[in-house]
């Protein structure tokens, strides 16, 4: 891209404590390089997105972006889709869920291309009114989706013929997953692959905006077309 603009993708981050040198668990807001190295590598320059404080401006902040990543992480908070906590559901991030349904808000009204990663799948899924799954193992009595803290299980997905996904990635491919929640249903939005049991691995708006999101980290392998299909809609 000698020559050209690259598109400026903003990728949603989370506060955590964390260490580096002689800092010990300290707040900070981060989100694995990888997604940053992706964005890079599909094209674009990301920029990190802490969340978003009270006097922040969500529209002002997206109107600077061309494109939006929302990256995985903690599970989303339960009454945002109607439920109370299951056994092994923990960990959520009230700040993160409200600056992530802020970020999008504003990128659907300017019309921002966005990309949903993992939980950004269930956040997508639940700010359009829909359900999620709380643990997969219940639905599949196996944990290959998520197996094991740090790890990633190979998955077997399938596209939907003519979906926009398929025309990105084709129709069958393995994909390194790291979920123990999945969408159930989610209004405005159609699936476009699944896994060989069952579960929904991606989804899609139905409109002609580039709203695509996956259950699987395409930032942890080489395969860099959802991120160039990002760049190109943000470009």
């Amino acid at each position: 891209m000698v020559g050209m603009t690259r598109p400026i993708i903003g990728i949603s981050t989370y506060r955590e404590p964390a260490t580096w040198g002689q800092w010990q668990q300290v707040p900070a807001a981060l989100v694995p390089a990888r997604y940053v190295d992706a964005v890079r590598a599909g094209g674009g320059t990301p920029v990190l997105l802490p969340p978003l404080g009270p006097n922040d401006d969500a529209a002002q902040l997206v109107s600077r972006l061309d494109g939006l990543v929302i990256a995985g992480g903690a599970d989303v908070n339960p009454a945002r889709y109607g439920q109370h906590p299951e056994a092994h559901t923990s960990g959520w991030r009230d700040d993160r869920d409200v600056s992530e349904y802020a970020l999008l808000d504003a990128a659907e009204d300017l019309g921002l291309p966005v990309l949903g990663i993992c939980r950004g799948m269930q956040v997508l899924a639940a700010r359009a009114g829909g359900h999620l799954c709380q643990h997969v193992p219940d639905l599949v009595g196996h944990d290959k989706h998520s197996p094991g803290p740090g790890e990633y299980g190979p998955v077997a997905v399938t596209t939907v013929d003519g979906s926009r996904l398929a025309g990105i990635v084709g129709r069958d491919l393995t994909v390194p997953c790291h979920h123990h929640q999945s969408v159930l249903d989610a209004p405005g939005f159609v699936f476009s692959a699944a896994a060989d049991d069952g579960i929904p691995e991606a989804m899609e708006t139905v409109t002609d905006r580039f709203v695509v999101a996956v259950q699987w980290h395409p930032e942890t392998g080489s395969d860099m077309r959802l991120f160039q299909a990002l760049a190109a809609a943000a470009g």
